[in-house]
């Protein structure tokens, strides 16, 4: 191993009892994520012994020039994959220095949503399939195409095996591992229609944490592609034509709805759903109109639909909460490029709260 390879993987623990924490946040355009590393004196397990920061947020489009400290809450630890031992990855949201959270922090209004009695009681679960696009670096084209052309068109790509079906698996691999070391809750992971792309799947978690382990999810699959010189791309549809999109399926359920009679609480779940079917489609994700185009596995943006086992639909109730009375429902409409903090708490809010 070169002298570099042997210093990145370097124990700190063999030599000091400090600790390295990577503080994540959101940037601006909603989409970037952001991180910079700080030494503290010993292992920390409970965000809130961990320091308030700040940065610059005149950088990351969310101050002025004049005005740009912007503070950093820690929220949630997880553990580096990265650097291992004690060492630890703290996701934060932002707000201003007098206390008052910026309007990207999207964290904030979610975390007052889960907190309501009301939805606290009904314990809701999230199970988040997130899907996305390898990268060719230095085009934008995914990886594995040739450079201004196309491969084979879709059919053995889906959860496919071999060189030319399953392109970038070591890459979806470290990821997955990643994310089990780091403590999320990970269930799964698997190719997509289109070569290229892949899914991994979150949950179920409860309440604000299927947020806060989505964007961590995130952050590793961003920092592993960066190793690797691999973009990943969040967009909903990536490659225009007769190619699948990329979403972030939300898998939902509340404690009345896993209990017995349950089917029932669902569909009055998914009725109220159906009236707020445009507030909805606004907060899924920019360019879904690219997507939800009634083709492709999905229902056209401007209408609603349910139905059971049906992938062509808005939301899709599974044979077996069908045939067991009780369960959960997908909603199939958010895009890759969803904020999960916003998805999740609207879900919640609409159908317990409505």
């Amino acid at each position: 191993m070169s002298v570099l390879s042997d210093l990145v993987n370097l124990s700190l623990s063999d030599a000091t009892e400090k600790i390295i924490a990577e503080y994540i946040w959101i940037g601006g355009s909603g989409m970037d994520i952001r991180s910079k590393a700080r030494t503290l004196p010993g292992p920390v397990t409970d965000p809130s012994s961990l320091p308030k920061w700040n940065y610059d947020g005149s950088s990351t489009n969310q101050a002025a020039g004049d005005d740009s400290e912007v503070i950093l809450y820690p929220q949630a630890i997880f553990r580096d994959p990265f650097r291992r031992g004690n060492n630890i990855l703290v996701i934060c949201d932002a707000y201003t220095p007098k206390g008052d959270p910026i309007p990207t922090n999207k964290r904030h209004n979610a975390a007052k949503i889960f907190s309501h009695p009301n939805v606290a009681s009904e314990e809701p679960w999230y199970g988040i399939e997130q899907e996305y696009t390898l990268m060719q670096k230095d085009v934008n084209w995914p990886i594995g195409w040739p450079v201004g052309g196309y491969p084979g068109a879709q059919g053995p790509y889906y959860c496919g095996v071999g060189a030319d079906k399953a392109i970038g698996r070591d890459i979806v691999d470290a990821h997955y591992k990643a994310c089990l070391y780091a403590g999320i809750g990970i269930s799964g992971v698997n190719g997509e229609v289109m070569p290229g792309q892949w899914e991994f799947q979150v949950g179920p978690v409860e309440g604000i944490g299927a947020g806060d382990q989505v964007w961590i999810a995130r952050y590793l699959l961003e920092r592993i592609t960066e190793i690797s010189g691999v973009i990943v791309s969040f967009d909903p549809k990536p490659v225009p034509g007769d190619w699948n999109g990329a979403g972030a399926h939300c898998n939902y359920s509340t404690k009345s709805m896993r209990n017995n009679g349950g089917l029932e609480v669902i569909k009055k779940a998914i009725g109220k759903l159906q009236l707020k079917h445009k507030e909805h489609i606004a907060a899924y994700g920019e360019g879904n109109e690219r997507r939800l185009t009634g083709k492709h596995e999905t229902a056209d943006i401007n209408t609603f639909s349910w139905g059971v086992a049906n992938r062509g639909a808005s939301v899709r109730v599974g044979r077996d909460t069908e045939k067991e009375g009780k369960g959960y429902f997908e909603d199939r409409r958010p895009a890759s490029n969803m904020d999960p903090y916003v998805v999740t708490s609207m879900i919640a809010e609409t159908t317990i709260l409505g």
